[in-house]
Parts: structure tokens; C-alpha cells; sequence
């Protein structure tokens, strides 16, 4: 076995611990990849979980900064060696991966890079990831890997276990969506009760209104204010459904429609001006596209709350190759350090750590009387 800068047995089961002390599943690919550049001594490591559309669901580097990630641009797709490790499922060891035949370049900023070994990581017959290393931190053999056999195997180890994590980790995010779902469902039929109960009363009282104004229009008057009082309780009820729950639209209709219907309800329910545009945006992996669901009802949901605006764009575009979402107000505004400082986040650490969980960068700006502008840029669009 290599002696990397944590060899042995302590080193592998400080790794295997470090798995397993998380539940997120991009806590795990992210410590997955840091275990196994240091145990390897390798420059860069990085971990794609491949989607169903030829990209990478996530894709999580280490030895990279940030700076360099995002100078560097989308996501890789499955082509070249990545899409030959995904597809007959056997370890790549290559004394310069620019030399393979199935090479097929990197962006300008993407790091140079040299000796590579990489392997998939299999659930049984399926893969479900693909983890790789390059540039081994040791004296290079004459044409040959800096990586050898016994790094191979140890990282095939590795991979073993990190197939269970990573296993396990979905299987716990998919028992609490599932927890949600059914939690959403119940607020759902609340939110249906409590609502048809102030319909039915907001009916009643219209009509005893309305029977009252010949006869006795002061009491008319106040069954009037009243019907006023239950209809803008109703709304309330109304608005919180829609920004809390999400439609099951999303996976028959797509995004942009599914954000577009949203917003048009929006639009009814406030007295904001409630807007939406999109402009060549093609259809995303689910992950990405739920994330930007999820950030523009946030965001849409701090306007409409906190911020007294009187108008909310929100937009969905194309930026090259990456697909943004827009979403400004003229509110009060605010300052995000002051938030920050005070404890309070307006729902910005989800909108950060949705981002962050499809390979997405978050701007917010925003500055006490000047409005607020959030931003959400993720690959693939």
C-alpha cells in the first residue's frame, strides 16, 4: 500500500467513520472525495453521481477553489473516461490521462492534470457514481502511474463503503421527503377544511348582509365587515398554500409552467404586482429544477411576507450555458449582514444549501429602502 500522508489502517477507519457520520447525501460525496484524495496523496479527487439525462446530478471536487470551481463552468457531462467508467464499471489507472484516446479536453481554467486513477462506485449491478483522483504527490516512474496497484485497491475498498453511505444517505433523504410529503398532505387537507369552513361562513353572512340592508342597514353594515374580515382570512390561508406546498405540476407540466401558474395565482391573491418571464430555458434534471422551485418560493415568500413591495419580477433565463432565476422586489430591503449578525436568515441558508446541492451559486442584494434582488445560476440550461 502507498505511503500517502495518512497510510494505514488508523487512516482508513477515520475515513470509513467520517462516512458514516452523515445522513445529507452531499455530506457524504463531499467526504468521500476529501478521504480519499488525503489517503491517496492525490492533487485533486472528485465524485459524479450521474443523471438520467447524459450530465451529473451532483458532482463534488476537492483540491479545486471555489474561485477555480466557477471559472471552470457547468457541470462535466458523461463522455470520455467518466462516461467509459460509468459504463463498463471498471477502474481507469493511466499514466497521463491527456494521452488516452478517450480524451476529449477540459474547459480553458479547468486544472492541468496528469496521472489518473479512477473506478465507479456500484449498489449491487447498478452504478451509482464514479470517484477519480489525478496527480499523485510522489516521484513518477518513467512513463508510468504515479498511482499503483495498492492504491487501486485501496480505493476500491473505499468505494465499497462509500456505496453503503451513500445508499444510506438517500435512503434517508428519501424516508424524509417522505415524512414531508405526508406532512404537506396533512396541511393540505387542514389548509382545504379550514378554508371551506371561512368560504361557508363568508357565504352566510353575505347573505344575511344582503338580507338586512332594506330593513336594518346599520346591522347589514356590520355583517358587511365582517364578510371582509373572513375573506382576507381565507386569503391568507390561500397564500400559504401556495407558497409552502409544492404542485405536483412540476414533474408533468416542467418548471417554467409550473412557475408561471404559481405566480399567476400570486398575482390574485396579493396586492403586489406579481410577474413572471422566461426566455429559452430548456428542460432540467430534476434536482436542478426543483431547486429552482424551491428558491423562487422562498424568495417570493420573503417579498410578499417582509418586504411591503409593491411589484416582484421574477425571471427565468438562459446565461450561456447555465439556466438563472430572477426573483426582485421595490420592497423595504435589508442588510444581509445585519441578518446574519442578528441570527435571522429569511430563509436565505435553504435558498444557499439548495443551491449549493446542484452545483448552483446564490446572490442576494439588497440594502435597507432599496429592494432586494435574488439570484439563483445553475448548470444546464
Amino acid at each position: 500500500m502507498s505511503q500517502g500522508p495518512r497510510s494505514g489502517l488508523a487512516a482508513v477507519s477515520s475515513a470509513l467513520l467520517a462516512m458514516s457520520r452523515h445522513l445529507e447525501v452531499r455530506d457524504v460525496l463531499k467526504t468521500i472525495v476529501a478521504s480519499a484524495r488525503e489517503l491517496l496523496g492525490a492533487q485533486y479527487a472528485a465524485l459524479g453521481v450521474p443523471d438520467d439525462h447524459g450530465g451529473f446530478a451532483q458532482f463534488v471536487v476537492d483540491g479545486v477553489s471555489d474561485a477555480q470551481w466557477k471559472a471552470i463552468g457547468p457541470l462535466p457531462r458523461q463522455h470520455g473516461i467518466l462516461a467509459s467508467m460509468l459504463r463498463e464499471a471498471k477502474i481507469e489507472r493511466l499514466a497521463d490521462v491527456r494521452k488516452d484516446p478517450r480524451f476529449e479536453g477540459w474547459p480553458s481554467a479547468h486544472p492541468d492534470m496528469s496521472d489518473f486513477l479512477g473506478l465507479p462506485i456500484r449498489d449491487g449491478d447498478e452504478v451509482i457514481g464514479a470517484l477519480f483522483l489525478a496527480n499523485k504527490d510522489c516521484p513518477k516512474p518513467e512513463g508510468g502511474c504515479g498511482f499503483t496497484e495498492d492504491d487501486a485497491d485501496l480505493l476500491g475498498i473505499l468505494a465499497q463503503h462509500a456505496a453503503i453511505a451513500l445508499t444510506n444517505a438517500r435512503l434517508y433523504e428519501r424516508s424524509r421527503e417522505l415524512t414531508i410529503a405526508e406532512e404537506r398532505s396533512r396541511l393540505a387537507h387542514e389548509l382545504h377544511d379550514a378554508v371551506s369552513q371561512k368560504l361557508f361562513s363568508l357565504r352566510l353572512t353575505a347573505q344575511a348582509a344582503a338580507a338586512l340592508v332594506d330593513r336594518d342597514p346599520s346591522r347589514a353594515k356590520g355583517e358587511l365587515q365582517q364578510v371582509a374580515v373572513l375573506a382576507a382570512e381565507a386569503a391568507d390561508e390561500l397564500r400559504a398554500a401556495v407558497v409552502e406546498l409544492r404542485p405536483a405540476a412540476l414533474d408533468e407540466d416542467g418548471l417554467v409552467a409550473t412557475l408561471r401558474t404559481q405566480i399567476q395565482v400570486l398575482d390574485r391573491a396579493h396586492t403586489a404586482r406579481v410577474t413572471f418571464g422566461s426566455c429559452g430555458v430548456r428542460a432540467l434534471p430534476s434536482a436542478q429544477e426543483e431547486a429552482l422551485l424551491r428558491v423562487a418560493q422562498e424568495a417570493l415568500h420573503n417579498a410578499l411576507r417582509h418586504s411591503g413591495a409593491e411589484r416582484v419580477d421574477v425571471t427565468l433565463a438562459r446565461r450561456g450555458t447555465a439556466a438563472v432565476l430572477r426573483v426582485a422586489d421595490d420592497g423595504s430591503g435589508f442588510d444581509p449582514k445585519a441578518i446574519r449578525r442578528a441570527g435571522r436568515h429569511l430563509g436565505l441558508v435553504s435558498m444557499r444549501d439548495r443551491a449549493g446541492g446542484v452545483g448552483g451559486t446564490l446572490t442576494v442584494d439588497s440594502a435597507p429602502g432599496k429592494g432586494t434582488t435574488i439570484e439563483l445560476e445553475v448548470p444546464g440550461g
